[in-house]
């Protein structure tokens, strides 16, 4: 039986890459590479992953033509459920067609598959279908929440404490006064500008792992407008931008959170390591 592969690989370093995704990429034969127009660093990114660890065996790339979706719209959950009918739809017409009986195809999946990532709900979607027949095993991966503390050198949390792990889309919603902390994903609204930042602290960073990394750490109140300016600087720039951060409630002297670099209004640019 054909069996499809989920591999994690990291926020944007070569080197997030486990040794369990490495021992994954080296056995597959068919990689499938979602085409979201996406920036050509981030292409060249993955493609330098398969040309460190796809060695042992022939292998082929297989790009997919991503669905259309609503990026404004009224439902967003139908919205959001057709663009993934139309994903399997496409995915299962790919494995079908280009992964033998017997073969591995894979996918490789930005940060870890199982946050804010859509891959292994729509393979579910193509065999309770019945179109194409396959086993699925999914390799976790460094996500970027947890290259974002590594990279402000922070716990998430408090001792104790809970993390919510949240969209810029449901910020105001989640983010209540009883949530000592928040990382916040998938905001290319920059939703934190439309919280009470009283007494809250913001983590930032952008292009986690890579070499244009950028952090930034304050009070909200105080380096909001520095990191709305460096974003839309940094995305002019490179032409695209994927960032996330730590929103957090107790003050930042508090020994239990972990004291790292950025805590000033400068923002530290650091290279992957």
């Amino acid at each position: 039986m054909r069996k499809i592969l989920v591999i994690g690989i990291g926020a944007g370093n070569p080197d997030h890459l486990t040794l369990q995704a490495v021992a994954a990429i080296a056995r597959a034969d068919v990689f499938f590479v979602i085409d979201k127009g996406a920036a050509p660093e981030l292409a060249e990114l993955r493609a330098e992953l398969l040309r460190r660890h796809a060695t042992t065996r022939p292998h082929r790339v297989v790009p997919i033509t991503d669905a259309e979706r609503d990026r404004d719209p009224s439902d967003y959950r139908e919205a959001v459920a057709h663009w993934h009918r139309e994903r399997a739809e496409r995915f299962a017409t790919a494995i079908a067609e280009e992964v033998a009986e017997d073969g591995i195809g894979a996918f490789l999946v930005w940060g870890d598959p199982s946050l804010y990532d859509s891959t292994v709900r729509v393979l579910d979607e193509v065999r309770a279908a019945g179109i194409a027949d396959f086993t699925c095993d999914v390799i976790p991966g460094i996500s970027s929440v947890g290259a974002l503390a590594a990279s402000h050198r922070v716990p998430l949390h408090g001792i104790g404490e809970p993390l919510l792990v949240t969209t810029g889309r449901r910020l105001a919603a989640d983010f209540g006064p009883e949530t000592p902390n928040a990382v916040v994903m998938l905001d290319g609204q920059l939703a934190f500008r439309s919280i009470d930042p009283t007494g809250v602290e913001i983590l930032w960073a952008a292009y986690l792992g890579t070499s244009h990394e950028i952090v930034i750490r304050g009070e909200l109140a105080e380096v909001a407008d520095r990191i709305v300016a460096e974003r839309a600087a940094a995305r002019a720039r490179h032409g695209w931008i994927m960032d996330t951060y730590l929103l957090r409630r107790h003050p930042a002297d508090d020994p239990s959170r972990g004291t790292g670099p950025g805590s000033g209004l400068e923002p530290e640019t650091s290279p992957p390591t």
